[in-house]
């Protein structure tokens, strides 16, 4: 069983706190014949999938590899432009290494400020009067647990749909965030979480859960 990251969600909407914790990476190599039956979008820090998939290479993955020689931006190692050289047929057979890409913080505070919203609609729709919003977001492949405080911060993580205990964990969680966080003088309720202390005994947490199970903590 996996815990794959933590997020803190503040009481408007902000993302002021996330941990990738153990994110699967991703990659697909294959050898292409000419032409390549993608579609690929060349900005100048990446080369991704625009359209098509097959094989396990799916829109927004990102090319990281040719023939071995690792891609920086639209340039190998050796320096070579990348279009130039998938758009030679004579360079053909070509072996293309494709990965998921790893997701921004600003991509990360956008999804944070999506939820809020998803959140609030979800109280509204239930017709039980201090509906709690939603508690388990539920995907094939993950499992979104979220838990709202009394002053409306949100902490959520994103596990494996067998992971089990998730809501022990969270308020776990929020005690730290009560020891380490709130006990500073200094920190506001709308600022991102920067405590060195949270970060270790978070990481720590989520050591012991993987070593022992969650009931134990």
């Amino acid at each position: 069983m996996v815990i794959y990251g933590v997020y803190i969600v503040s009481k408007s909407g902000g993302l002021i706190f996330n941990h990738d914790h153990n994110i699967p990476k991703v990659e697909t190599e294959k050898v292409f014949s000419f032409p390549i039956d993608l579609t690929l979008e060349y900005d100048p820090k990446k080369v991704s999938v625009a359209f098509g998939q097959k094989d396990g290479i799916n829109v927004g993955h990102i090319l990281t590899s040719i023939n071995g020689v690792a891609v920086n931006g639209n340039t190998t190692e050796e320096g070579n432009d990348v279009k130039e050289l998938i758009e030679n047929e004579g360079n053909y057979p070509l072996t293309l290494k494709f990965s998921r890409p790893k997701m921004t913080t600003n991509e990360k505070i956008f999804l944070a400020s999506m939820f809020y919203p998803l959140f609030a609609i979800a109280s509204q729709l239930s017709p039980e009067p201090k509906s709690s919003g939603i508690e388990v977001l539920e995907a094939d492949t993950f499992k979104l647990h979220c838990f709202q405080t009394l002053t409306g911060v949100k902490f959520m993580t994103v596990a494996e749909t067998t992971q089990t205990g998730m809501d022990v964990f969270l308020r776990k969680i929020y005690e730290l965030y009560s020891d380490y966080v709130l006990k500073n003088p200094f920190y506001s309720l709308e600022m991102p979480i920067r405590c060195e202390l949270f970060d270790a005994n978070l990481q720590g947490l989520l050591e012991q859960i993987e070593k022992t199970g969650i009931t134990n903590i």
